[in-house]
């Protein structure tokens, strides 16, 4: 490994290593522009010239391998003027307007202009000016700051796979532009505002609304898909003001999705704040009291057969947790929280995991996607797939409609009927699998939601089983969820007891008069026509669905507005962080279970969340192992039977709007214009 100095430290560093890496390694601080750890090197912006000695002149350290026996000096006489100059290049054009720029105060152009630029500019002829470009209803941008580093331009192309995004022009001329002057259409297209290290591009929903000096900074989970991405929320006073990713190598490196970075505006509306009766056919506000009263008039002496609980895709684990507990004091074994219908074995935890690993993807060699679309169900996701078909040597097959993915694969075929060929090896994708180091599969809702979903999931591990997907340390078996709190719902058992029903025999049992009453947590997804007929309790946060056809409901509180616990995809249990209290008379939901069991009679053993808690860590050892992956065994699940040859239909049909957060943000609805209606209020296809 070669050795070199740098400003007189000697490092050793990996082959290949360039001089601005080996450089932090040595401590010593080289700014830069265009340069970023997860992009290929560009070598634009010459702002991390360095020393090197014997060199003609100054080196830019991030494109320049580090050499055996090398000398460099960061902050020698030459190296500071050429960064001086460097800047003041970068500076003539750049227009003065930090006092209106979205980016100040977190624009590395002001920071290091400040601490490597020279005291004064000796520009004096007219600046040039750009016109702005439409980047959609997520990127602002405002042109003429630009300083091509093309930062924007790799991450499209690289991370996003849209290569949406161009240079044109040269010298003086050159410009950032969208092709065919179209917005961006990938998920991930909000990244482009934390990857540019000026004003050039920002965000427009959040533009003029705060500066970054005057937020409160909170570390939290995302909840819009089941991923579980790292965020960290900025709230002024009580309202959210933006999303942005926090780093977490193992789930999200450092990017968020659209929907999770600006569907927060959705906080802000049709929300529920007061408790609610319906009286004389018409909901009306009343109190806590007078809505328990009415709940429990409903619930007490009735047959625990005749009452259900459905949980929601956003619910956190102490609210499912208290109203399993109260469904069980109550008698009722009718309890689920599948809103789809997956046919997920709760007995069997690796049945339902993502068993690789997030992270894991990287290692896999070849991968079988069945039934699942995962650039809607989780772009963050998709993206470390894409990361991993970009390092090369990796073969994809996919089951189901052939879909822009952002990667090349091959489409094995529309209906289920291949599974089953794969699994009795008379596919030829069964030898690609089988002749793998590192296979893996991943089965989506599409498939696990359909009627013949148990069989398919016996399928995929039958597939797993012959070709040698689980081995060592290795398990290679995956199913792709696509709500935040199924994993965390199927470890907690909220799921049908001895001789319960499950949510599509709830709906029927409540149509047909079987089932008398339904309380949703939150449940919005579900065929909420099939509940007419009985006495629909519905606790949550938004005036979606789920609360039209209530008779009582409960106002909870949102993601932000809570502690809560989530387990994503891939079973990583994590903690979920108030950063606001909920608007007017709402709370958080498991304290309202809580005092609805005391009202009802059947008071529940808790008072404080850390009971809640406490209560969660002796049911399952998830909840010991905060943020860590407890790795399921490998045993038998599914049911075998015959699985029919029809098409998968992908759960997500619209990305931008899937809950009802996003079904309140006005930008997700602008996303949904723009990328599914195409601005025409026709459908356009898969895209966007």
């Amino acid at each position: 490994m070669p050795k070199l100095t740098v400003d007189g430290i000697e490092v050793e560093v990996e082959p290949g290593v360039t001089i601005l890496q080996a450089a932090e390694q040595a401590g010593a601080e080289i700014p830069r522009f265009c340069y970023h750890d997860r992009l290929s090197i560009a070598g634009n912006c010459r702002m991390c010239l360095v020393d090197v000695e014997k060199s003609p002149k100054p080196v830019a350290s991030c494109a320049m391998p580090a050499g055996e026996g090398m000398v460099v000096h960061t902050k020698s006489e030459r190296a500071v003027k050429a960064r001086n100059g460097v800047m003041e290049f970068l500076l003539i054009n750049h227009p003065l307007d930090c006092p209106i720029c979205d980016q100040g105060g977190e624009c590395d152009l002001q920071d290091q202009a400040l601490a490597f630029g020279a005291d004064r500019g000796r520009y004096i002829e007219q600046k040039r000016a750009v016109k702005d470009k439409d980047m959609g209803p997520i990127v602002s941008t405002i042109m003429t700051r630009c300083i091509h580093c093309t930062r924007c331009v790799r991450f499209v192309e690289e991370i996003g796979g849209v290569a949406e995004i161009g240079m044109t022009g040269r010298g003086e001329d050159t410009e950032i532009t969208t092709y065919l002057e179209r917005a961006l259409t990938s998920e991930l297209s909000g990244n482009v505002v934390d990857l540019c290290p000026v004003g050039a591009l920002t965000n427009k929903p959040y533009a003029f609304t705060a500066r970054s000096w005057e937020l409160r900074k909170t570390e939290s989970v995302d909840v819009m898909d089941a991923v579980g991405t790292n965020i960290r929320v900025d709230s002024r006073g009580r309202e959210v003001m933006r999303v942005l990713p926090r780093l977490n190598e193992w789930i999200n490196e450092e990017w968020l999705a659209d929907k999770s970075r600006n569907a927060c505006d959705g906080l802000k509306y049709q929300r529920l704040d007061k408790p609610y009766v319906r009286r004389d056919g018409k909901l009306q506000a009343a109190s806590w009291d007078e809505a328990f009263a009415a709940i429990s008039e409903k619930v007490t002496g009735a047959s625990g057969s005749r009452l259900a609980a459905l949980a929601g895709d956003t619910a956190d684990c102490e609210s499912m947790l208290a109203l399993k507990d109260l469904m069980t004091a109550l008698g009722s074994p009718n309890t689920d929280c599948r809103q789809d219908g997956a046919a997920l074995d709760p007995n069997v935890r690796a049945s339902y995991l993502f068993n690789t690993t997030i992270a894991g993807i990287e290692d896999a060699d070849v991968i079988l996607l069945i039934g699942t679309d995962p650039r809607k169900e989780a772009p963050i996701l998709n993206a470390r797939i894409r990361k991993r078909f970009r390092a090369g040597g990796v073969k994809i097959g996919v089951i189901g409609a052939a879909a822009d993915l952002t990667y090349d694969y091959d489409h094995l075929g529309l209906t289920a009927d291949v599974v089953a060929r794969i699994a009795d090896g008379s596919h030829p994708f069964a030898d690609v699998l089988k002749n793998a180091e590192c296979p893996m599969l991943v089965i989506g809702m599409g498939a696990l939601s359909r009627a013949d979903g148990a069989a398919i999931l016996a399928t995929g591990h039958a597939i797993a089983d012959s070709t040698g997907m689980v081995s060592g340390d290795w398990n290679g078996f995956n199913v792709l969820h696509t709500a935040a709190a199924r994993v965390g719902g199927l470890d907690v058992g909220f799921t049908p007891g001895d001789g319960g029903k499950n949510t599509q025999a709830i709906l029927d049992g409540a149509a047909s008069g079987d089932i008398d009453v339904v309380y949703l947590l939150g449940a919005d997804e579900v065929d909420t026509s099939k509940l007419d007929k009985a006495f629909v309790i519905y606790q949550g946060h938004h005036g979606d669905s789920g609360a039209h056809g209530a008779d009582v409901i409960l106002p909870g509180a949102a993601y932000t507005e809570k502690n809560g616990t989530y387990v994503n995809t891939e079973g990583r249990a994590q903690y979920g962080q108030r950063v606001i209290f909920p608007p007017g008379d709402a709370r958080e939901d498991w304290s309202i279970v809580r005092a609805l069991s005391e009202r009802v009679g059947h008071t529940l053993p808790y008072d404080s969340l850390e009971q809640v808690r406490a209560r969660l860590r002796n049911l399952s050892p998830v909840f010991n192992h905060m943020d860590d992956v407890v790795v399921a065994d490998w045993e038998i699940f599914g049911q075998a039977g015959s699985i029919e040859a029809s098409a998968f239909t992908y759960p997500v049909d619209n990305y931008y709007q899937t809950d009802p957060i996003s079904r309140a943000s006005q930008t997700m609805a602008q996303c949904t214009q723009e990328f599914v209606l195409g601005g025409t209020g026709k459908a356009t296809g898969t895209d966007g």
